[in-house]
């Protein structure tokens, strides 16, 4: 028999060892070699069995790599209560913190245009599982929180250049939107100039847009093909056909 990490921490060592009658104070020094994998002195074991410990235990005790600690195993599972409830109960405020905090590669292209977009990326990445790199590894697996999102009737919101934040997801109408640092290729300092420059009042054209925010050709022609910047035209200059 061996001692399992599953039923057994690193301070039902130390207690089993003083109840045992072993000293305090080498108890205690038992329990932290133990628990680090460093197992036991011959000294130590001789102690042990003056006081009568199987050698099962004083075997097992030599073959532990790794003891969890009590006051660990306790934090877990409170975290995962306090996870598990507001998942349930606060289900948009649970997902905004989750694609804040955890998600590596959301994609507000990829992923907030809809469920039947998201499963055609979802079905195109399972048919190259095989040859995917790293960032499409992430990506799919953020994929996979999303669609069940969606599977629970949540929805995102179209980003709104004016209300969007840099980098956190905002409740907005019982939907999610995403921030600004979603669309790919906006990088964190872009979208906090984006923030920023959207606070200071209305941009007359996309023009007017990439002088103020510093933004890349490449990014404002994709968030223009995704639709955020409504009907603001692409130059300040105005044509006999505007009238």
């Amino acid at each position: 028999a061996t001692i399992s990490t599953a039923i057994c921490t690193r301070d039902d060592i130390m207690i089993y060892l003083i109840n045992q009658g072993v000293e305090s104070a080498l108890s205690f020094t038992i329990m932290e070699s133990v628990r680090k994998g460093k197992g036991l002195k011959p000294e130590w074991e001789e102690a042990m069995r003056e006081k009568d410990v199987p050698e099962w235990y004083i075997d097992s005790c030599k073959k532990i790599s790794y003891m969890f600690p009590k006051a660990h195993a306790a934090a877990y599972v409170m975290m995962a209560y306090r996870i598990a409830y507001c998942k349930i109960n606060y289900p948009l405020a649970y997902y905004a913190a989750y694609f804040g905090i955890r998600a590596d590669a959301f994609s507000y292209e990829l992923m907030c245009q809809g469920k039947e977009q998201l499963n055609f990326y979802i079905n195109d990445y399972m048919r190259r599982k095989d040859s995917l790199s790293k960032k499409e590894q992430d990506t799919l697996k953020d994929m996979r929180i999303v669609q069940e999102m969606y599977a629970r009737g949540f929805e995102f919101v179209p980003i709104d250049i004016y209300k969007a934040k840099a980098s956190r997801f905002q409740i907005v109408d019982g939907k999610l939107m995403p921030p600004l640092s979603s669309i790919e290729g906006m990088g964190d300092k872009a979208a906090e100039a984006v923030e920023a420059a959207s606070e200071q009042g209305p941009y007359l054209s996309r023009d007017d847009f990439r002088q103020r925010t510093k933004v890349s050709k490449t990014v404002i022609d994709l968030m223009n093909d995704l639709g955020l910047f409504g009907d603001i035209p692409e130059s300040n200059q105005l044509s006999l056909f505007d009238f």
